[in-house]
């Protein structure tokens, strides 16, 4: 089979080095691709903000199958034209996307639903956003509604806080477009938990719980990232817990999307907070989560296009109860750009990356890198993510950090 995958960062990078474990792949294609994608699949020139240029670059590839990895083109609908064109892709539509690409849909899709969540305002303007505050106390969490690659929520401290970000998210100061509406919640304590599953429209087939860290600091400090590091499995996640979040959150919105004619095909990504009250839905996501997908596919032993296949096809019973898994933990480290999440400086030089790759059971997965020559430089905030794979977490981290002392930029 000939393989297409969309993306260019580290968690595409993940999926072209696992789909090639398949005897059943004959090529992997990656569209854009980055510098250690390169490597490892053919890339092929594509533009993620232009649904032609996606289906032009498919149009060459003849792939049997396309997997999607960021949220983008998914809610550009890239899935939908693709299907519509009989091609054979893996991904949720852009009308079931919506579960990621607004948060106020999501928040009334959980309210509708009965699926346990935080309580919230929606909000289109600063006048909005000071009369719904009242319902609040204590810290207020502000998110954009639209898509802001993991930047647009922010923790305020008071009312104060709350009117200043949301007011610099309306007004597209700090988020753009995707701020033009924003959702105000209440404040949840506890620990947060990322379990993906897969689905094929009517049933889903649970992955496994990982716990990624998105503050950009040592000691969960500063702003906001895309995500700065992750393991799993995480020992928060007890079967009994798992169990509840797979029945009442993620096999509820299966079914709910389902009877709402919205069928939702792919990878659905519950960010879970663990509260004393029980479980509660932060967000949704609808692709594989990065850093997520890095230590969890280091992991995986079961052929990762059986899965996909299974999922396009609608047949995931098939593989009810039979993953298979390294039962030992895996750390990803996040090595990102100085100034990242703001402004940071593009085109360094990568060194170290060859001493790094001969540590065993280690993999580094370039997320914001090019090719000039034979030269890996710098391309974006978060540069590579180094994951390990040890007999404890604790020596799996030590291992990551092993490979991260080998490299510089």
């Amino acid at each position: 089979m000939k393989v297409l995958v969309i993306g260019s960062g580290g968690r595409e990078h993940a999926l072209v080095w696992k789909l090639r474990q398949s005897n059943r792949v004959e090529r992997v294609y990656c569209a854009p691709g980055n510098g250690g994608i390169c490597a490892a699949a053919e890339c092929v020139a594509s533009d993620l903000h232009s649904l032609d240029s996606m289906l032009e670059a498919a149009h060459r590839i003849q792939p049997d199958l396309t997997v999607v990895g960021p949220e983008g083109p998914l809610s550009l609908g890239v899935v939908d034209e693709f299907r519509r064109r009989g091609l054979r892709i893996f991904g949720p539509t852009a009308s079931a996307a919506r579960l990621e690409s607004s948060k106020s849909f999501a928040k009334e899709f959980m309210y509708r639903h009965r699926i346990p969540t935080a309580r919230y305002a929606i909000c289109d303007s600063a006048d909005d956003v000071r009369k719904n505050l009242d319902q609040f106390t204590g810290h207020i969490v502000v998110k954009a509604d639209g898509l802001a690659a993991g930047k647009g929520v922010v923790i305020a401290r008071n009312r104060e806080e709350a009117v200043a970000a949301a007011t610099d998210m309306l007004t597209g100061k700090m988020v753009g477009e995707a701020g033009a509406r924003v959702v105000l919640e209440e404040f949840l304590e506890g620990d947060e938990l990322s379990f993906l599953v897969l689905s094929d429209g009517e049933r889903v087939t649970p992955l496994v719980a990982a716990q990624d860290h998105k503050r950009v600091g040592d000691g969960d400090t500063g702003p906001n990232t895309g995500g700065m590091g992750a393991y799993c499995p995480a020992p928060l996640a007890t079967p009994e817990l798992l169990d509840t979040i797979d029945r009442e959150v993620l096999v509820s919105t299966v079914h709910a999307m389902k009877r709402g004619r919205r069928p939702f095909r792919g990878v659905l990504y519950a960010g879970i907070m663990v509260t004393p009250q029980g479980p509660r839905v932060l967000e949704y996501n609808c692709r594989f989560g990065d850093p997520e997908t890095q230590p969890l596919l280091m992991r995986l032993r079961t052929d990762l296009l059986d899965l996909l296949d299974a999922a396009v096809d609608e047949r995931l019973d098939e593989f009810e109860g039979k993953l298979e898994w390294d039962p030992r933990p895996a750390v990803c480290v996040v090595m990102a750009s100085g100034g990242y999440p703001g402004a940071y400086e593009k085109g360094l030089v990568v060194r170290g990356l060859a001493e790094a790759a001969r540590l065993p059971d280690v993999k580094v997965f370039h997320a914001g890198t090019r090719l000039e020559g034979d030269r890996v430089l710098t391309d974006g905030g978060r540069v590579l993510g180094v994951t390990a794979l040890g007999e404890t977490l604790a020596d799996a981290q030590r291992r990551a950090y092993e490979a991260v002392a080998c490299i510089s930029f």
